[in-house]
């Protein structure tokens, strides 16, 4: 599951207020983190009479209302879950929790279990009956089985401490043969005082109460009982009742947790304590192209983009490739076409989309026609995509948004995983547009034969290093902050840029536009001479991004050539640049460096520190950065 809301509750019946106390508490957990996007959500409660679900497919509103008319018993732990359909569709039965062990085991679940179908193969010769389509269920069946042979051969007594240890224990081996991402959150009929929870490369938050202990996805998923917190770290796993809490890794080490305060109210808890949506998503973007790239390879480091409806040998002939898109969209299509083309050698174009129909295209059976909406609700995008449709051509979606139009009505889709993006102004989703367009053009290559398995080994290795790049750009955040808060009063801004770096250079200027509302042009850094420079003068302030000075074919030079140009014309020079490139210090006079990484692959680097000097400039200025006047989130006229 993507981006899918978890909270667990243990109380003491002094803590509980009306009937059902836990189930209050997971509701309205559940109600804070609706920001998060879903299609299905489901509780579990343990009580006296065993462990008892409730889920229903669609808001958490169809959720209320089956408890209304078949209320829970009371309770006082308790688990729930908003799902992000990713194996199975969002169906009632796909809905968490889900059962195991006879039904005495529940079990919740962000993230992909990417070894699912080798274990639900092994549970199968054991018996176990599934009921879903999901690899939450696998998870589920393996933790129950676990847990019922470690219980049949007597290595934990019947008080409640040693039966905690027990599912502890069956939740570290379970654990240890889990393979992807995942948060678990675990009740069982033994143990109405317990929750077990796990995590690796999915977030989850501890709460400290008296009398009550609390997990969430995050700490929205507690805000209104507590405000005393503890980090979890990775591989992880934290067992609690009313009164303790013990944190362990994935071999039974004990470890301590970091304990925090949560310094904001609840009214701000669904930003995760960011002051704007926007900066929430902007720190959000490590996640979303790990998030985009989870799942994607076979054992053998083969790629299997499961989504793609298309018949490989079908999708390997394909003689020429037209990307449609609208504004940030557009400029991700850009840097595809610079990668898809050199690595599969098949010609790119890249259209608007509202431009896209009304000039008679040459489009025919051998086109690949690829749109790119975050929303797959972009009226001109789905427009374009009927028109490419009718005249023969086969037709692919990169899409935020599971279920959209656009995805439906095309041939095959690529779902990015950003999880929901609630600032207008794109920036995680444009991350995770670029990081499928990269799958997308690997998995062509592989398909035609154009590079090597072990190349595209190695390319997906360097892309499973981008998160924490950006991780270490965002920590560094500060520095590219202050730069902005001092040019709050800039009236214009130029940017330039070559090869991927003019696609950056374009969507920087448009985040500034977007939400700081001053002149803001992006330039193909070669161009400069032939127009451009004239707008240079004194103090103008003009962004490079330069190009790595390593490769054959680097156009590092030209690019320090243009930053010459425009200092020496008054230009008030911002670089960004490849981590060690101590060429452009000289004629800089703000340097953000970002780390290495492939000159294909930069631009989901470069990219970030604009990201964070336009919302920060526009915050300097006073603007709502989530809601920018006359802007909408998705344009769904034509």
């Amino acid at each position: 599951m993507r981006m899918c809301g978890i909270v667990g509750y243990v109380g003491l019946p002094t803590k509980t207020s009306g009937t059902h106390g836990a189930l209050d508490v997971v509701l309205e957990g559940l109600r804070r983190l609706e920001y998060r996007g879903y299609d299905s959500a489901g509780v579990a409660v343990v009580s006296p009479a065993g462990v008892e679900t409730r889920k229903k497919a669609g808001k958490l509103a169809n959720l209320v209302t089956a408890l209304e008319m078949d209320p829970l018993p009371a309770a006082l732990t308790g688990i729930g879950h908003t799902r992000w359909a990713t194996h199975g569709g969002p169906t009632d039965g796909n809905a968490h929790p889900h059962l195991a062990d006879g039904d005495r085991l529940a079990l919740i679940h962000n993230g992909i279990i990417e070894n699912f179908a080798e274990l639900r193969k092994e549970l199968l010769a054991k018996g176990v009956v599934f009921r879903s389509e999901t690899d939450t269920e696998v998870a589920a069946a393996l933790l129950g089985d676990i847990y019922r042979g470690l219980h049949d051969a007597g290595t934990a007594g019947g008080d409640a401490a040693e039966g905690a240890d027990l599912l502890t224990q069956a939740m570290r081996h379970a654990c240890q043969r889990l393979e992807g991402a995942f948060t678990l959150l675990a009740v069982h009929a033994d143990l109405p005082g317990v929750v077990v929870a796990a995590r690796r490369n999915s977030p989850l938050v501890l709460g400290l109460g008296e009398g009550e202990n609390f997990l969430g996805s995050d700490v929205s998923g507690f805000i209104d009982f507590t405000r005393r917190a503890v980090e979890l770290g990775q591989d992880q796993i934290v067992t609690i009742t009313p009164e303790t809490h013990v944190i362990t890794d994935f071999r039974g080490t004990p470890v301590q947790g970091r304990e925090f305060t949560v310094d904001w109210d609840a009214a701000a808890a669904e930003k995760g304590g960011y002051p704007s949506f926007m900066e929430k998503e902007i720190n959000d973007q490590p996640s979303a192209v790990a998030d985009t790239l989870l799942g994607r390879a076979d054992a053998a480091g083969r790629l299997t983009l499961d989504e793609l409806r298309i018949n490989p040998e079908e999708l390997a002939q394909v003689s020429k490739i037209i990307v449609l898109a609208c504004g940030t969209s557009a400029y991700a299509g850009q840097v595809a076409k610079y990668a898809i083309e050199h690595w599969c050698r098949i010609p790119v174009e890249v259209e608007l989309s509202h431009e896209f129909r009304y000039r008679d295209p040459i489009v025919d059976a051998g086109t690949l026609v690829v749109s790119i909406s975050q929303s797959g609700e972009t009226m001109d995008t789905l427009m374009a995509v009927r028109y490419a449709k009718e005249q023969g051509a086969k037709t692919l979606s990169i899409c935020n948004t599971n279920g959209s139009t656009i995805p439906r009505e095309s041939d095959a889709v690529l779902y990015t995983h950003a999880g929901p993006e609630i600032a207008v102004a794109s920036t995680k989703a444009f991350l995770a547009q670029i990081t499928a367009t990269y799958l997308l053009g690997l998995y062509l290559a592989q398909l035609r034969g154009n590079l090597f398995s072990g190349q595209i080994k190695d390319i997906l290795a360097d892309l499973g290093k981008i998160p924490a790049k950006i991780q270490d750009v965002l920590d560094r955040a500060d520095h590219i902050k202050e730069l902005a808060r001092s040019m709050k009063d800039a009236e214009s801004v130029l940017f330039l840029g070559r090869h991927v770096g003019y696609p950056v250079a374009m969507e920087g200027a448009l985040k500034l536009k977007e939400i700081a509302y001053i002149h803001a042009e992006g330039f193909a850094a070669g161009e400069l001479k032939h127009g451009p420079i004239a707008l240079i003068d004194d103090g103008q302030p003009v962004f490079v991004v330069v190009p790595s000075p390593r490769g054959r074919h680097s156009l590092h030079s030209k690019v320090v050539s243009n930053i010459q140009e425009v200092r020496a014309r008054g230009a008030k020079t911002l670089v960004i640049a490849e981590a060690g490139d101590e060429a452009v210090c000289d004629y800089a006079e703000f340097v953000f460096y970002v780390p290495e990484t492939p000159t294909l692959l930069m631009p989901l680097l470069a990219t970030v520190p604009l990201q964070i000097f336009a919302c920060e400039l526009a915050t300097a200025k006073g603007y709502d950065v989530d809601q920018p006047r006359n802007l909408a989130k998705s344009v769904t006229v034509e």
